[in-house]
């Protein structure tokens, strides 16, 4: 694992600095200082390579916010929820590559085999257990759509606004929260034992999830 997780260090670097149509085996060996025939030992293909780094990404988010609902179950209320995402995910180059489909970056990369963000961060199963537990507002037209482009918004308003770029992550992420607090959540939120079994919840959703990626990572 070692050598793999060197070689996907390498990877990752280069696919921020020069995207993927740019990057090929032999950079990332020599990147990693190894010779080009020991990447195949590990992936047989570039895109393979490429498929373990964004797993290896969504582990690591993963694993994030699994500690941090641990820590305090109330972060799974959304505007808390979206709030650590927007900060956590813009510490993860890789990931922020992804989340804001960096064009550039990420041009023939997911051609072949689309893993859209939301796929590999189980979105789809996390939304209904938070509108299943009241933690929405069930009078929100089109809800899943509302809650998608507010939070899509607030990654990619930086290259539509120079002027975002003013603010820091952390004033973006407290605006976020703001904006989903007031928008999409209840005035009146459930009460702590619901927060808690929608976290529990979530928790597992993310626990079943990590070890089949990693196995994939690690071994094909």
């Amino acid at each position: 694992m070692e050598r793999a997780d060197r070689i996907l260090d390498a990877a990752a670097a280069l696919l921020v600095r020069l995207g993927y149509r740019k990057v090929t085996i032999e950079d990332i060996a020599q990147r990693a200082g190894i010779g080009k025939g020991t990447v195949y030992l590990h992936w047989r293909t570039k895109q393979q390579l490429f498929d373990a780094l964004l797993l290896r990404e969504a582990i690591a988010y993963l694993e994030s916010l699994l500690a941090e609902l641990r820590r305090d179950p109330a972060t799974v209320l959304p505007h808390r929820l979206l709030s650590f995402s927007f900060v956590d995910v813009h510490g993860r180059p890789v990931l922020q590559t992804l989340v804001t489909g960096d064009t550039r970056a990420l041009q023939g990369l997911l051609a072949d085999r689309p893993l859209r963000s939301q796929e590999l961060l189980a979105t789809k199963r996390m939304f209904e257990l938070l509108v299943g537990h009241g933690l929405l507002r069930d009078d929100v037209p089109h809800l899943t759509y509302a809650m998608s482009a507010l939070n899509s918004g607030f990654y990619l308003v930086d290259a539509l606004d120079p002027q975002a770029a003013e603010l820091d992550v952390r004033a973006k992420a407290d605006a976020l929260a703001f904006v989903v607090r007031h928008a999409l959540e209840p005035a009146t939120p459930p009460g702590p034992e619901e927060v808690a079994q929608a976290a529990a919840e979530v928790i597992t959703v993310f626990e079943e999830l990590i070890p089949p990626y990693r196995q994939w990572i690690y071994q094909g």
